[in-house]
């Protein structure tokens, strides 16, 4: 009776973040999990309906998280899945409300080096396949993209003619982004070779002019990678983290990246100010006469 009750109180939870809320489907699927998780713990606990659930209970439920090997932000996304539950859910006390994930230290994202970059673009691409997978690679690159902004771009959206693409990113908020000389002769490149299919639809596609999904993605930037001899695994926001970073290198205009990248909030682009530090600090290291010690 429990698990059937906590089934049922996730069921209605997800259709109205689906269809009311209008999340995405990474984060329904995303939230489905931890939920799914928080039942299974409930149950063992004995709580059969979610109004028996307890502060106490809900603290616990973390440091079972926490003993389990999840770390602070997964920690975090999974009570804030339960905080939402209880809200759509419409019930008056919240036993996750105020309830903090522990923090897990902070890891700087990781980006390509100008002359990396330069050597993964270099060569001109022979086959259809490679001529759509280097298009995958510029307009990442080019244009900052976060993976779901790049399944999710339609024809509609790009104006080659001006160098431009409108970007629905999170939130729904839209931005208008260049994208530069190469992405833009990349795309062209590509565009005649799309199969057949929705004039109005995907930027990317694959066999018989489905859609390319955020899995096939990544692998394809991992196998274009691999074949052009870069020595790091590929993935799509390592090129979004190298697009801001060179960026602010260049510019040192936080205020622009921010624009760039589509971020409500300027901290969010400040991570970008420690990745120029860490630049900085090597270049000292490495040219100040008194930067070393001298070894005993």
């Amino acid at each position: 009776m429990g698990a059937c009750a906590w089934s049922q109180a996730i069921e209605d939870c997800i259709a109205r973040l689906r269809f009311e809320r209008r999340y995405s489907s990474h984060t329904l699927s995303a939230y489905r999990i931890d939920l799914e998780r928080l039942a299974a713990y409930a149950v063992s606990e004995s709580c059969l309906v979610l109004e028996e659930m307890t502060p106490d209970m809900a603290r616990r439920f973390v440091s079972t998280l926490h003993r389990s090997g999840h770390q602070g932000r997964s920690i975090a996304r999974s009570l804030a899945a339960a905080r939402t539950l209880y809200r759509e859910l419409g019930l008056a006390t919240n036993p996750f409300r105020g309830i903090k994930a522990p923090r897990s230290p902070k890891r700087l994202p990781t980006d390509l080096s100008v002359d990396q970059l330069q050597g993964l673009l270099r060569d001109q691409p022979t086959t259809p396949l490679e001529i759509r997978d280097l298009a995958l690679v510029e307009l990442l690159y080019g244009a900052g993209l976060r993976l779901s902004e790049l399944v999710g771009l339609r024809l509609t959206e790009l104006d080659l003619a001006e160098g431009l693409v409108r970007v629905t990113g999170k939130g729904k908020r839209e931005r208008l982004v260049p994208i530069g000389r190469a992405a833009s002769a990349a795309l062209k490149a590509w565009l005649p070779l799309r199969s057949e299919g929705d004039p109005l639809g995907p930027v990317f596609t694959g066999r018989g002019g489905r859609p390319l999904g955020a899995r096939a993605i990544q692998k394809r930037l991992a196998v274009f990678a691999r074949n052009r001899g870069l020595p790091v695994p590929l993935h799509p926001h390592m090129l979004r983290h190298s697009f801001a970073s060179h960026i602010l290198q260049s510019s040192q205009d936080l205020r622009a990246v921010q624009e760039l990248l589509g971020h409500a909030h300027l901290t969010t682009t400040q991570i970008y100010t420690h990745l120029d530090f860490q630049q900085l600090a090597r270049v000292y290291d490495t040219a100040h006469p008194r930067a070393r010690r001298k070894p005993r």
